[in-house]
């Protein structure tokens, strides 16, 4: 009998994204919001737009991230000014393996101080998964800061409330 040699190219990979990414990154932000927040307003950036945003806003002022698998971008997160997480989306079919996980804790090890993130009050999901992951409100708004115009809650994580 064969001994079991487990696939490594199946094993996501977190790297740091490089201006190629940007179509992908697009992809993912794009199919995920539209997937998993269906509470959202209807998207008032076309495809091209938010290909641009991400090219020349995203990867330009952001620290950002991509998850892969088998070549395969699976997800990503941008981390804005040394604590705030901006972006943290991930293909629907990609959740809850773990992903979202490896890409936080990558996000964290570069945030010695702590992280902030904003999180649409109706999107449980990611708040559950956020306080799994430590993280607190400290403060919550009427949705008049974003374009969405949807009610957000922020949430602080700091190493010593890590659990």
């Amino acid at each position: 009998m064969l001994p079991y040699v487990r696939d490594v190219t199946t094993t996501p990979h977190i790297r740091p994204a490089t201006p190629a990414d940007a179509p992908a990154i697009a992809r993912i932000h794009i199919t995920s919001r539209e997937a998993t927040m269906p509470y959202l307003p209807p998207r008032k950036r076309s495809d091209a737009e938010v290909h641009w945003w991400v090219e020349n806003i995203v990867l330009k002022e952001c620290r950002v991230w991509l998850a892969e698998r088998d070549r395969q971008a699976l997800g990503f997160a941008a981390l804005e000014d040394g604590e705030l997480l901006d972006q943290l989306y991930l293909l629907p079919d990609a959740r809850r393996q773990g992903i979202g996980t490896l890409l936080l804790d990558g996000v964290k090890r570069h945030s010695p101080d702590g992280l902030s993130l904003h999180v649409f009050r109706q999107n449980t999901d990611a708040r559950a998964f956020y306080e799994s992951h430590g993280f607190t409100v400290t403060e919550t708004n009427d949705g008049s800061a974003n374009m969405e115009n949807l009610p957000q809650l922020t949430y602080r994580w700091t190493p010593s409330s890590q659990t």
